[in-house]
Order: structure tokens, then C-alpha cells, then sequence
């Protein structure tokens, strides 16, 4: 049979003049990427649980330029479609000293399907719109599209994914029976959500990182350790972490990977080289979430990434995988990789921008409460400490603020950045061990399901701005009667009680404070950060009801 292209092309990370594009095809094949100017690339699908996938690293593309680009699948041409309606897919690569060049990030999480696959009187998609825009303007296309988690929903399936399970799982199956458990059902997940048209016209001409949040394994994952002894009680569980971790391993951390990344990641080698991955991957999805496994011992598999745009360091966390759940020790990342973030902050940049799936700056109401219920799920009493623990549970109290210890040495980090001076973990301007500060500090975030711009207060005046720029949901939305309570969250009374009961607890006071610029905006919406020199402008628009996009958040901040 002839191979098909199910999913792609999708273009995922442009460093210097190569560029990686992905794709899942129907049968197994040769997939070659041509672009203008006689840049290529070529590969061999790998197989894994009976479906074909390539990551072609395209090579010898010329700096400062746009190139439109072709696939091919044994020679057969599937891209461009024919009678394709959009404009042509392109790579666009940056100067070759890019340092002057302005960067621009799109950003948002939380996208459920197209209309059609959810079911779901949604409002219109913010990166169909996006999409749209920007095929009218191609001229202002971003750097970077960042995806910051929930990409996809695993345990809120659409009409059609149900008809899957009920059709093809096997009779008394234990499994949730409108929830995806193996890779072969995560797959349908993927299909129905890229194969949108104009998200996948995005995909294959903006290159995307992507790092995931709960929905794509399920609602709550690694909020405790309770909850963790719980699940592995669950007769799916291994089958539901394989196949979540194994599918999003290739559908969205492989193209996190640089070429030279790729060549160095064991994994990768070993998969790309099998004749059928499917046990790698099986083996690998359990491993990757058992951090008491042999492999795990001295720094369990990382998925937090970083890359360099120019004078713009991105850091993007894994905020969910890798938590250590321990009591009384909880933290947002282990040590080694903290170790690594720390070492990612070091080094010559003008603006660091981290990517985290949940904000580490949220309403302060809640901030407090998720600070208390910590302490209370701690508690020597076994009543309280359940008590909490359905409280954490029931109202996903698992952010920043939930792992206390991290959101202060977190803000430790970004107030020594933005000092500068001796010791501090910026870049070097001269000899004596001096580092210049930040020109910013941005905190990209989603998760919550409405958007919002905040800054922080160190308590003195510091020369870097750190800002926490929250977008969510791409295409989803917040139901009503919890929209009043997210806006009086942020309101000084509210976050006087709530801190009244963390001060109860014995949570000791934060040590910064921080001020709402922008929101909350409750509706779809897709975010731009424009970085320009030592000037960074944040901008949140969201979408009107006929699919348009619209300003609802501006900020422009600078040292």
C-alpha cells in the first residue's frame, strides 16, 4: 500500500540552518523534506504499537530567510495537499548573529479538539483564529509557539473517542469507560486534535515546544503521595502511565529536541533503530514514572528543556512528572534537575523567560490556601490530614504555592538574577565575578483556565522586572459560578483571610509580594511575549464569538 500522511508535517525546533519536522504516516516509509534553496533531509519511519513515525532533521538551510518546503513519502508527494486552500508551509531561520533580533513567543495551554470532536458548545479556538491571522499577515509570524500543557484531554474524551473505546475494548474491562489507558487510544486523541485544518497549517509552518501538564495523563496527576498509592492501586494504572508517557514521548518531547540533542539521547537511538519500539516504549513509559526504578536512581528522565532565540533564553519546567511527593520534603522538581535549571539560568542573555504549565504567581486567596493545605495534609492528626488531603484533591490545590519550599526558592533565584552584582546567576560583564542583571523575567504559565498579568515585589527596588503572564485555555472555558470566585481571589480582603488560615497552619509569610497588572479574562485566548532589545511587551488577545482575536491584556516593562 502506498503511505499516507496522517499527521503533519509538523515543524518543531529551527537551530541555525537545520530544522526538525515530525510526522506519523500510515504504513511504514522513507519521508524526505525538501526546501527551497536545496536544503533536505531524510529518514525512516520507526514503528511502535502498530503506527509509523519520523523525525527528519532538515539541513543546510540559509540564515535570514524563508523557505517553503515539500514531503515526500517514497518519492510520492503528500505535501503540500493538492487543492490545498492555505498559503505554503515554510521554515523561516533567523540571522546568523541574530543577538539584535527581536524574538517573539506565542504561548497558551489547555486546548480540548476542533468543535466537531468535542461535542461541546466551546467558544471559538484561539489558534484557529491565530491561524487564520496569521495566514492573512504572514509577515508577523512568532519565533516560537509554546505549548504549556494539556494538549490533549485523556480523561475528558469527545463522542467520537467514546465510540472507540466502547467498540474496540474488550468485554469486562476495568479502564474508565470514557477514558483513554493505551497508547493505541491516545493515538485517536492526537489524530482528532491536530488533524484540525488551520492548527495544522500552524503546526507545519511555526516550529512548537510543548511540555504537558495533567490532562494528558489525568486530572490531579502527582499532586501527593496518597494520590499516588491510590492510583497504583488501579488495575489500568500501569497501562494508562505507559501509554500517556510512551505517546507523549513521541508525539510532543521528541520535537523538544534539538538535532544534536536527538544524537545524544539513548532513547531515541534505540527506538529509531528498532525494527518494532513498541516494548521500548512500554518498558519506558513505566520507568520514566517509578522514581524508585533502577534507571531512576541518580536523575530520573528529564523533560524539562531549554533553547536560545537570540539574546532570549527559554527554560521550559516539567511541572508534573518528576514532583517528589514525599512528605515534609515535597518539591516541584528533584534535585539533579533543579541543579540543571540552575545551571540553565547561568550564561550570556538578556531575557530569561521560563515555561511552566502552572503559574508560580496566583491569586494571592488561593496562594494562601494551597500554602495551608500543605501544612494541613502533614498533619500527626490522620482526620485533619485526610481532611486536607480531599480538600487538595477536590479543589486542585497542587500549584506552586503547594510546594512551598519550591515557590521560595524560586523567587530566591529570580531576585538573586535580578540584583545582579558578585555571585549572582546572570551573565558575566566583567572580570571579579560580576553579573549583569536581567533586562526581564517572565513566567509563562496556563493551567487555570483564565488569563491574567502579574508582577512581583521583591520589597526594594530591583532593575529586573519579574512577571508572571498566564494564558489559558487555548479552547476550553471555566464554568460560570467559578468565575466570581477566581475574581475575588485576587481581592486584598480575601487574601487577608486566607492568609489568616496559612498563618494558623504555621506557613511563614511569602517573602515577595505581587500585583495584578491585567484580567482575569475568562474566554479562549492565545498570548505573545515580543522581546526587543531590553524591552519585553506582553500581549493576551482573545477570541471574539465570529473566531476573531481581540486585546484584552497589554504590558510593556523594561529595567
Amino acid at each position: 500500500m502506498t503511505a499516507q500522511l496522517l499527521i503533519g508535517p509538523v515543524l518543531r525546533r529551527v537551530t541555525g540552518d537545520r530544522a526538525t519536522i515530525w510526522v506519523e504516516t500510515s504504513e511504514p516509509a522513507h519521508v524526505r523534506v525538501e526546501a527551497q534553496g536545496g536544503a533536505a533531509g531524510a529518514a525512516a519511519t520507526f514503528c511502535a504499537y502498530g503506527h509509523h513515525y519520523a523525525l527528519v532533521v532538515v539541513s543546510g538551510l540559509a540564515p535570514g530567510s524563508t523557505h517553503a518546503y515539500r514531503v515526500t513519502l517514497d518519492d510520492h508527494e503528500v505535501w503540500p495537499a493538492a487543492g490545498s486552500p492555505y498559503p505554503p508551509s515554510v521554515i523561516r531561520t533567523r540571522a546568523a548573529d541574530d543577538s539584535a533580533q527581536p524574538v517573539s513567543l506565542l504561548f497558551g495551554s489547555c486546548r480540548q479538539g476542533t468543535p466537531q470532536a468535542t461535542g461541546r458548545h466551546l467558544p471559538p479556538d484561539a489558534l484557529d483564529a491565530y491561524a487564520r491571522r496569521l495566514m492573512a499577515d504572514p509577515d508577523h509570524r512568532p519565533d516560537l509557539l509554546v505549548l504549556l500543557g494539556d494538549q490533549v484531554y485523556a480523561d475528558e474524551t469527545s463522542h467520537k473517542v467514546r465510540r472507540f473505546l466502547r467498540r474496540n475494548r474488550p468485554a469486562g474491562n476495568e479502564a474508565p469507560a470514557d477514558q483513554v489507558v493505551t497508547f493505541e487510544e491516545y493515538t485517536k486523541l492526537y489524530l482528532e486534535s491536530w488533524r484540525d485544518p488551520e492548527v495544522r497549517w500552524l503546526f507545519s509552518t511555526v516550529p512548537s515546544v510543548m511540555i504537558f501538564d495533567d490532562h494528558e495523563l489525568i486530572d490531579d496527576w502527582n499532586t501527593s503521595a496518597s494520590w499516588r498509592a491510590d492510583m497504583s492501586k488501579e488495575p489500568w494504572w500501569r497501562e494508562r502511565i505507559s501509554g500517556g508517557l510512551g505517546s507523549y514521548w513521541v508525539y510532543q518531547h521528541l520535537g523538544n529536541l534539538s538535532p544534536d540533542e536527538l544524537a545524544a539521547d539513548p532513547l531515541y537511538q534505540k527506538v529509531s533503530a528498532a525494527e518494532d519500539a513498541t516494548d521500548l516504549l512500554r518498558e519506558f513509559g513505566l520507568q520514566a514514572d517509578d522514581p524508585g526504578s533502577p534507571e531512576n536512581t541518580d536523575r530520573p528522565y528529564q523533560w524539562s528543556f531549554a533553547l536560545d532565540l537570540g539574546r532570549t533564553r527559554l527554560v521550559v519546567l516539567d511541572n508534573r512528572c518528576n514532583r517528589v511527593l514525599t512528605p515534609g520534603a515535597r518539591a516541584m522538581l528533584p534535585a539533579a534537575e533543579w541543579d540543571w535549571f540552575i545551571n540553565q539560568a547561568h550564561g550570556e542573555y538578556d531575557h530569561l523567560v521560563v515555561g511552566s504549565s502552572l503559574p508560580w504567581l496566583m491569586p494571592p486567596a488561593i496562594h494562601h490556601l494551597e500554602a495551608w493545605n500543605e501544612r494541613a495534609a502533614e498533619s500527626r492528626r490522620p482526620r485533619w490530614a485526610a481532611f486536607a488531603e480531599k480538600v487538595r484533591r477536590a479543589f486542585d490545590l497542587e500549584h506552586w504555592a503547594a510546594f512551598g519550599k519550591s515557590f521560595t526558592a524560586l523567587g530566591e533565584l529570580f531576585r538573586r538574577l535580578g540584583e545582579g552584582g558578585v555571585g549572582a546567576p546572570g551573565h558575566r560583564v566583567g572580570a571579579g565575578g560580576a553579573y549583569a542583571a536581567p533586562a526581564s523575567i517572565s513566567v509563562l504559565s496556563g493551567d487555570v483556565h483564565h488569563s491574567y498579568v502579574a508582577r512581583a515585589d521583591f520589597g526594594h527596588a530591583m532593575a529586573t522586572p519579574v512577571m508572571q503572564l498566564t494564558c489559558s485555555p487555548i479552547h476550553n472555558e471555566v464554568p460560570l459560578p467559578l468565575r466570581p470566585l477566581m475574581r475575588f481571589s485576587w481581592l486584598p480582603p480575601v487574601a487577608r483571610v486566607a492568609r489568616g488560615l496559612a498563618r494558623s497552619a504555621g506557613v511563614a509569610k511569602p517573602l515577595i509580594r505581587w500585583k495584578r497588572l491585567s484580567g482575569p479574562y475568562f474566554g479562549n485566548a492565545i498570548g505573545t511575549l515580543t522581546l526587543t532589545g531590553r524591552t519585553a511587551s506582553a500581549l493576551i488577545e482573545g477570541t471574539t464569538r465570529d473566531g476573531r482575536l481581540h486585546e484584552v491584556a497589554a504590558s510593556t516593562y523594561r529595567p
